[in-house]
């Protein structure tokens, strides 16, 4: 029986806990220290922590904030969010950080992404990539918390930060960001079967049965927001995460 990571994720904004939908219409929906204590106790795999107003506001990883984040966390932590020295890597593994999560700067500065995996290791240096499609239907990769098409193929993408010493990618489909609509998964067959490195699949996922979808079409792991922070049909507030009961019988079991 394969064992699948199941990550929740929690985006950050102004240092409140929000969810979005396609990257816009952001709710707050809690604080992040008490979001992590939950997800302590419902035993999560690790856990993925973006500050979105980071890169808004052109500035740095609020250092403080992320440690009592790690501090906190009885699992791995990832951290991405206004990301672009090695300096600001190392301080993140000093706060306890176990992975950093490099978007903007990736594709501004490919650089740091094998500055940072030479520093602690290719495992530990996750690239995000934004997709959606354009008016012309084709996938994109998109940067600035999805304002600015970079007009770069994702397969193309994801080879060149895989060269430059990625060890996982974060597959992000805005189109699909918060819809509950399940995975892209063409998006993510296209561009697991072109790399050697696991993609972290995120973005629509509505229940247990979409993971296996994403997994079967390549992703190697899963992530979601809305999904364990939601309850549907109102998308009411209550942080919620499957049983690993419910994550044996219905994800590892079928996936071989």
């Amino acid at each position: 029986m394969r064992r699948i990571r199941v990550i929740p994720a929690l985006l950050i904004k102004d240092k409140g806990l929000v969810k979005s939908v396609k990257f816009k219409s952001h709710k707050y929906v809690g604080d992040p220290i008490n979001a992590v204590k939950i997800f302590n106790e419902k035993e999560v795999d690790e856990i993925l922590v973006l500050d979105i107003s980071a890169t808004e506001q052109h500035r740095g990883p609020d250092f403080n904030a992320i440690g009592n984040l790690a501090s906190e966390a009885f699992m791995p932590l990832a951290y991405g969010g206004g990301i672009t020295s090695l300096e600001e890597i190392k301080k993140l593994f000093h706060c306890g950080v176990e992975k950093v999560v490099i978007n903007h700067a990736a594709f501004k500065n490919p650089s740091l992404v094998r500055q940072g995996a030479d520093y602690v290791g290719s495992q530990s240096i996750v690239v995000s990539i934004d997709v959606k499609k354009n008016l012309f239907g084709k996938y994109k990769v998109y940067v600035e918390n999805g304002k600015m098409n970079t007009g770069i193929d994702p397969i193309e993408y994801a080879r060149d930060q895989e060269a430059a010493g990625a060890g996982e990618l974060l597959l992000n489909a805005i189109d699909k960001d918060g819809t509950f609509e399940g995975y892209d998964t063409v998006l993510i067959k296209q561009v697991a079967s072109s790399v050697q490195i696991p993609v972290v699949a995120i973005g629509g996922a509505s229940s247990i049965s979409d993971f296996e979808i994403a997994v079967r079409h390549g992703a190697s792991a899963v992530a979601a927001g809305s999904l364990f922070v939601f309850q549907m049909p109102h998308r009411a507030v209550l942080i919620s995460y499957p049983s690993e009961i419910e994550l044996k019988k219905k994800l590892y079991s079928n996936i071989k």
